[in-house]
Order: structure tokens, then C-alpha cells, then sequence
């Protein structure tokens, strides 16, 4: 599951901040703007700056400050007007550092890089110019980037202690969980009850340990009263169901979906994990992906419809968005990264290349069902299958081990390794359904091509007595030739023929006379009982 960090698509509404009931009391003066601004109240502040436009006392900057602080309650389309407006009545260049920072954030949210690069040009080496850069590194993806900032203005300004939290967010993006533990714990020993530390504390212990563990830091937050406003709640609820294994997501996910950007991507998960694969595409078929964590979904999601479907089209998007992930300089070297190549093979059938993928990162996933799985399939596809079979039985998943993949690829295996008895275990073990038939096939057409004929008759006689095709008749005699001539060399024991006569005799064809005949004939003169 995907843990919710900081990102918020569009401010909770309600939880008044405390500070605005002051205001209410009679013959109070209207707070002062820099009041507002600095108790970071940009609700209040909004208001105060309308009315001020209002009543005709704008000030030049008005305009800009309710920019400013629209921006801040994540009203970016308002932001954006109000500096819209600015430019149409003759801002031409941004009037100040703070207004190209603004600028150069809304280019972004709105996926205009023209002007992205134009804001850029205007940044200048000093600290707000640079954390402003390294935050849009951080949207962007560009963990490494965004540390390298942060750390250069740590080393002249040990005092801006909160950046500790924003590289320890940039390792946790990395997946360097003990590094950003390290980094917080700094921040945690001067500001112990910070809701964005904790909680980021919570996901590097889900990632580091188990969702216990990142449950029992949340605890502590939870009892926290400073961590009372509504958006807390909101990211303690969503993640509390990502560290539960999706427990609750039907009830808590839905309602966070436009809230929490993670939301949307954990019930496409949820869906998943469920197989339900409609529902998984419905959600997740209308979003423009930006993240890679997006464009993996998206690939996962359009491969398992396409399976579902058996749609080529669907399957050859999923490969094409692995590969844009797998192939970017950004996530070549990450797990991830890697895994996307290695799917985006597999999807092409080119299973040495799947191998060379996941052998760079086996180590990481010791007894991962999932990955056993892919490294099994790869293993068996290209030959190896004496592996294979270690691995496929390596599995612990009941779901993994009852699906069809799993038993053919598997019967494959033991037929391959000389051991047709097991895979004819399989078969027996299954109820009979199509894809029990379809095992059977394989165990027939299998055996019969490594010269495990006893086996490969045992399949075919079942086959036909389910469907009287002749091609099922054709290979049980083919299979019950071959043990005959097994049992003459001496590679077979004589009291098989017993057993061979038996499945013969179960057959409509008329030739079947014939070959008893010449069977019987030889065992009354080699004293088989039969």
C-alpha cells in the first residue's frame, strides 16, 4: 500500500483554528493581516483581504495576498485567477521573489512547463528561492535533487531544523527507511509531538518492520492533543488502513479519494488484492499519471484487465507504462524501477531478460510469495526447471497455490524433472472444472513427449471418456504402444501390461481388438498374469 506523507489535493473543510474565536468578541478591532499571515490563518486572512476589497480600501497587493492565500488552502485554480487577473492588467514580470515563487509553484500544478522554465530562469541562490526549487524537486519526483538543496542550507543554517523532516521525507521516497529514521530522530529529540514527523516515523516503521509496529507510532499520535485538526485525523484514518492490510478500506478510503492523492491509489490496490479488476480500472482509467508509483498502477491494473479480458491492447499498455518507468533515469537503479523492467519483459515473453531484472534484486524480496512466483515462471520458461520447482514450492499463498498458473506451470516442472507421478497428484487433487481439463492435456501431451507413457495414457484415457475425440484415442494408443515396448526392453515392469490392457479395453474404437491381441499373445508366452 501507498502511505500518505504530506501532499493534500484540496484542504478538509471544517476545524475552525482556535485562534478565530477571539474575533467573535464584541467591539474587537479586525485582526491585522500580518497577524493572520503569521498564525498561518489563511482562511481569516482571506476574509479580511475581501473585505478590504470590499469596502474600497484595496491596496495595491491585495490582489496578490488572497493569491497567497488561496495557495495555501490548496485552492490552486482561485491562485491561479487572481494572478491571471494581475497579468491581464499589466504585471508583465512577477513583481517580487515571493510572487515568482508562487508562479513558479502554480506552473507546476498545472503542468505548464514553458512557464516552469521562465519562473526558474528568475530563482535566485538565496534559501526561500532554493526550498521553494527543491519542494518542486520533491513533486517531481526528484528525491536526490531536492536532498542535495536541503542539505546545503543546513550546513549554513543548523538552526532550520525542519528540514531534517524534508530530506527524511526525501530518503523515505528513496526507500532508504533507516536513513530517514536517523534524519527524523534529529528533529523528533527538539519538537517531539509534530504530526508530520510521527506520522512519517509510522511509515518508516511499516516499511522497516510490520504494520504493528508503524500502528503502535501512530498510537502516540493519536493521544497527541496538538494533533487535533481535521487533516490529521484524515491521514491517521488512511493510514491505519494501509498498516491493517486494507482492513476498513471500503469504509475510510472512498470518502479521502479527492482528499488524499494516496487514497485513490490504495482502494485501486484494495480492488485489486479483492480481483476486482473493473472496479480497480474504473477508478484509476481517468487519472493523468505523474508519479511513477501512478504510472506502476496503471500499468498493473491495465495487464491484469487485459488478462481478465484476454485484450492484447490492454496488455500492450501495461507494457508500454512499465517500460516508461523501467527505462526513466529516475527509477532505473530503484526496486521499482527494476521490477517494471522485469514486468515489462515478462509481458514480452523475454524471460532471460525477465531473470537478469529479478536476479538484481532477489535478495530484497527473501520468501516473498510473489516475487517466487515470477521467479519460478521465469525460471521453468527458460529451461531451468529443476529450479523452478524448488522455487514454485517455496509458495506459501493457498489463493497462489490453487491458481491455474501455479498448477500447470508446476505440473510442467515435475514432468520436465522425471517426476509425471506428482503431476498427476495435481490433477487428482483439483475439482473438474475446464481448467482441470486443461491440466490433463498437459500432463498427457507432457508425458507423452518425454517418454512417460504410463502417465500420458492414465491422462488420455480420461480425456476421452470426458470427449470421445479421436485425437484422445490416437494418443492413449500411442502412450500404451510405448509402455508395451518399455515393458519388452525392460524398462517398465510386466505387471503394467495388466493395468495397460485395462485402460485399452475402456475405449469405443475397433482397433482396439488388434493391439489386445498381440499383448495377450505375449504374455502367455512370458507367463504374465494378466
Amino acid at each position: 500500500g501507498m502511505l500518505s506523507m504530506l501532499s493534500r489535493a484540496k484542504p478538509a473543510v471544517g476545524g475552525d483554528l482556535p485562534h478565530t474565536d477571539k474575533r467573535k468578541k464584541k467591539g474587537r478591532k479586525i485582526p491585522k493581516l500580518e497577524e493572520l499571515l503569521s498564525q498561518r490563518d489563511f482562511t481569516g486572512a482571506i476574509t479580511v483581504l475581501e473585505f478590504k476589497r470590499h469596502v474600497g480600501e484595496q491596496e495595491e497587493d491585495t490582489n496578490l495576498w488572497i493569491g497567497y492565500c488561496a495557495f495555501h488552502l490548496g485552492d490552486y485554480k482561485r491562485a491561479l485567477e487572481e494572478y491571471e487577473n494581475l497579468r491581464a492588467a499589466g504585471f508583465k514580470a512577477p513583481k517580487s521573489r515571493l510572487q515568482n515563487r508562487l508562479l513558479f509553484h502554480l506552473a507546476h500544478k498545472f503542468n505548464d512547463e514553458k512557464k516552469l522554465m521562465n519562473f526558474h530562469q528568475n530563482l535566485q541562490d538565496i534559501t526561500e528561492d532554493q526550498l521553494s526549487l527543491a519542494s518542486i524537486h520533491y513533486m517531481r519526483s526528484h528525491y536526490q535533487e531536492a536532498i542535495d538543496i536541503y542539505k546545503r542550507i543546513l550546513l549554513d543554517n543548523r538552526s532550520y531544523l525542519a528540514l531534517n523532516v524534508y530530506v527524511a521525507l526525501c530518503y523515505y521516497k528513496l526507500d532508504y527507511y533507516d536513513v530517514s529514521q536517523e534524519v527524523l530522530a534529529v528533529y523528533l529529540q527538539q519538537i517531539p509531538d509534530s504530526t508530520i514527523a510521527l506520522n512519517l516515523k509510522a511509515c518508516n516503521h511499516f516499511r522497516l518492520y510490520n504494520g504493528k509496529a508503524a500502528e503502535a507510532e501512530l498510537k502516540s499520535l493519536m493521544d497527541n492533543a496538538s494533533s487535533s485538526f481535521e487533516f490529521a485525523k484524515e491521514l491517521i484514518r488512511h493510514n491505519l488502513v494501509v498498516f491493517r492490510g486494507g482492513e476498513g478500506a471500503l469504509q475510510v478510503l472512498p470518502p479521502l479519494v479527492d482528499v488524499i492523492p494516496e487514497a485513490r491509489l490504495n482502494l485501486v490496490i484494495y480492488y485489486l488484492r479483492q480481483d476486482d479488476v473493473q472496479e480497480a480500472y474504473n477508478l484509476i482509467k481517468d487519472l493523468e499519471p505523474t508519479t511513477p508509483q501512478e504510472y506502476i498502477l496503471k500499468g498493473v491494473v491495465s495487464a491484469a484487465l487485459g488478462q481478465e479480458m484476454g485484450s492484447r491492447d490492454h496488455m500492450k499498455i501495461a507494457q508500454q507504462f512499465f517500460q516508461l518507468v523501467g527505462g526513466s533515469a529516475s527509477e532505473c537503479d530503484t526496486i521499482p524501477g527494476r521490477q517494471c523492467m522485469a514486468s515489462c519483459f515478462f509481458l514480452l515473453k523475454q524471460f532471460d531478460d525477465v531473470l537478469i531484472y529479478l536476479n538484481s534484486f532477489k535478495s530484497y524480496f527473501y520468501n516473498d510469495d510473489i516475487f517466487n512466483f515470477n521467479y519460478a515462471q521465469a525460471k521453468a520458461a527458460t529451461g531451468n526447471t529443476s529450479e523452478g520447482e524448488e522455487v514454485f514450492l517455496l509458495i506459501q499463498s493457498e489463493k497462489m497455490k490453487n491458481d491455474y498458473i501455479y498448477l500447470s506451470w508446476l505440473a510442467r516442472c515435475y514432468i520436465m524433472n522425471k517426476k509425471p507421478r506428482l503431476a498427476w497428484e495435481l490433477y487428482l487433487k483439483m475439482e473438474t472444472s475446464g481448467e482441470s481439463f486443461s491440466l490433463l492435456q498437459l500432463i498427457a501431451n507432457d508425458c507423452y513427449k518425454m517418454g512417460q507413457f504410463y502417465y500420458s495414457a492414465k491422462a488420455f484415457d480420461v480425456l476421452e471418456r470426458l470427449d470421445p475425440n479421436p485425437e484422445y484415442w490416437e494418443g492413449k494408443r500411442g502412450a500404451c504402444v510405448g509402455i508395451f515396448q518399455m515393458i519388452l526392453a525392460g524398462r517398465e515392469p510386466k505387471e503394467t501390461l495388466r493395468e495397460v490392457l485395462h485402460l485399452l479395453r475402456s475405449t469405443g474404437n475397433t482397433q482396439v481388438e488388434y493391439i489386445i491381441r498381440i499383448m495377450k499373445k505375449w504374455a502367455k508366452e512370458n507367463r504374465v498374469p494378466v
